[in-house]
This record gives C-alpha cells, sequence and structure tokens, in this order.
C-alpha cells in the first residue's frame, strides 16, 4: 500500500526546532523524489523543499534557506525535514508528497502523486 505518514509537528516558540519526519511505504526511496509543503491558514499551499532519489538534487524556497535541512534515510524510508530557527511566519500544516519519477524536483505540486496527511507546525511565544 502506498502510503505517507507525517510526524514531529508541534507547538514551539520562536527560535526553536523541530524535526519533521515522512515515513514512505509502497516507495523505495532510491526512485523516487519527496517534496515538503506546507499550507497556513488563508493561504496557498507553497512547496518548502524536495530530495530526489538518493539525494541527488535538493531544493529549497527561499523563504527557509539556511534555516530548513532535508535528508533521507534510505534504509528507513524515511524523509526528514529539520527545521530551525523558527519564526511564526513558519506556522502552517507541512506535508509532504512523492513524485514517483524521481531524478528532479518537480516545478509543480500538481506533479506531485501521492500525499500524506499532513502535521502541523506552530510557532508562537
Amino acid at each position: 500500500q502506498k502510503q505517507l505518514v507525517e510526524s514531529g509537528g508541534g507547538l514551539v516558540q520562536p527560535g526553536a526546532s523541530l524535526r519533521l519526519s515522512c515515513a514512505i511505504s509502497g516507495f523505495t526511496l532510491d526512485y523516487v523524489t519527496i517534496g515538503w509543503f506546507r499550507q497556513a491558514p488563508g493561504k496557498e499551499r507553497e512547496g518548502v523543499s524536495c530530495i530526489s532519489d538518493r539525494g541527488g538534487v535538493t531544493k529549497y524556497a527561499d523563504s527557509v534557506k539556511g534555516r530548513f535541512t532535508i535528508s533521507s534515510d534510505n534504509a528507513k524510508n524515511t524523509v526528514y525535514l529539520q527545521m530551525n530557527s523558527l519564526k511564526p511566519e513558519d506556522t502552517a500544516v507541512y506535508t509532504c508528497a512523492v513524485f514517483v519519477y524521481g531524478r528532479i524536483c518537480p516545478g509543480s505540486e500538481y506533479e506531485y502523486h501521492y500525499w500524506g496527511q499532513g502535521t502541523q507546525v506552530t510557532v508562537s511565544s
């Protein structure tokens, strides 16, 4: 069964860190691309980061560059999003998605094939 399950969200203060996990089943990270997206209330979903098969390509949104790091553990079939120096504007539901062909980070969220349910991240003092 093809499934993505996010975890690691929570409520933190500004400046804190969180690590999100995207556990994948029914796929092998050796062959697919994983993207992280977020959607804040009243806003459109935006791409945060992605990592292609075997980590060949990684990309970040300008708003998170230098603060967020994406990585993968192929043995655990899990992709992580390490989020440091969190800001209130990072508050959103974070969701991971799979692009089954790998090799690249797609330019559009509409190219991704499967999505998880999301995990809430709230940054507030």
